[in-house]
């Protein structure tokens, strides 16, 4: 048992050392809790048009058939928050875009290092087997994560850390290694409901709950039809996602500073005004987007939601 835990520890610490701000450890087992209330919230289609959701719905909440033979889910956090987010928080004559997207695309920045984890995790181990993920596959990550002693899933349906706030990845890699596990972490929500309040499309329908339909960011990502015109107006000034939730939650007054260089803002996304992206031409959408999580929405979806927003500030 003792070797478990001195294994754990020397994990965690290397996860540290990259540069991830925390890391914890789940047992890999079906989560009967989650599928009931995935299963209510799909029959219910608050998912939208994200079909892929209901893809692999056993693996999804079994990572033991995702990654056969796997005991161990390893969670780590990373947080992409910098000072010049403060910056646009509250700001109505501008056009915003989400903070998590404003610097490189975190798929490639989590699994690259989640990578040099995991060879470091296979020459501790002498050996191992399994998968990292970067919100690419059918994993709850937020559950882990929470499973993992990093954090609670708050009322706006984020994982909410006391040290670090919510502005972070969540990565995972599922491993055959039986390790020793960390202690979920409970609700400190309290009686707080900012992130209801704050909401301007209601799309958190209940504690806990949110109504993917009614959400800015996936009406501004990943909804591929028009936005619905009793919608457009809620948009506000976002072009691309929303923080809304996240700004107002007290939890994120303890946001720490990224420490992936890669994550933090660029300049010629956060800073332009709805002049350049009234004017974006394909070439441009390309070249100041590349390799950044916006590619996304493609150039047609982006510049629909500029036109939404252009007429929202000039109302």
């Amino acid at each position: 048992m003792l070797k478990q835990q001195k294994l754990t520890e020397l994990i965690r610490t290397h996860a540290l050392k990259l540069g991830f701000d925390a890391c914890g450890f789940a047992k890999a087992q079906y989560l009967p809790n989650e599928a009931r209330r995935l299963e209510e919230w799909l029959d219910q289609e608050r998912h939208g048009t994200m079909d892929w959701i209901t893809n692999y719905f056993d693996k999804r909440v079994d990572p033991t058939l995702l990654v056969p033979g796997s005991k161990t889910v390893v969670s780590v956090l990373a947080s992409y928050h910098h000072p010049k987010h403060k910056d646009q928080i509250g700001v109505k004559d501008q056009p915003l875009i989400s903070k998590y997207a404003q610097g490189r695309d975190y798929h490639k920045v989590l699994r690259k290092n989640l990578k040099k984890l995991f060879s470091f995790t296979e020459e501790l181990l002498g050996g191992l087997e399994g998968r990292i993920f970067t919100d690419s596959a059918p994993v709850l990550d937020k559950v882990w994560a929470q499973r993992a002693g990093l954090g609670w899933i708050g009322k706006n349906s984020n994982l909410l850390n006391k040290n670090i706030g919510s502005f972070f990845f969540i990565g995972e890699m599922i491993i055959d290694a039986e390790l020793s596990y960390d202690t979920p972490v409970t609700d400190h929500c309290g009686s707080c409901t900012k992130c209801i309040d704050a909401c301007p499309t209601d799309a958190i329908y209940e504690p806990y709950r949110v109504d993917a339909n009614k959400c800015i960011s996936y009406l501004t990502i990943e909804l591929k039809n028009e936005i619905d015109k009793k919608y457009q107006t809620n948009i506000e000034n976002w072009i691309y996602g929303c923080d809304i939730c996240q700004d107002v939650c007290p939890w994120n007054s303890k946001s720490v500073l990224a420490q992936f260089e890669d994550l933090h803002p660029r300049d010629y996304v956060a800073e332009r005004d709805l002049e350049f992206w009234e004017n974006l031409t394909p070439k441009q959408y390309d070249e100041v987007f590349e390799g950044s999580a916006i590619r996304r929405a493609k150039y047609e979806k982006f510049k629909s939601n500029v036109e939404i927003v252009a007429d929202n500030l000039s109302s």
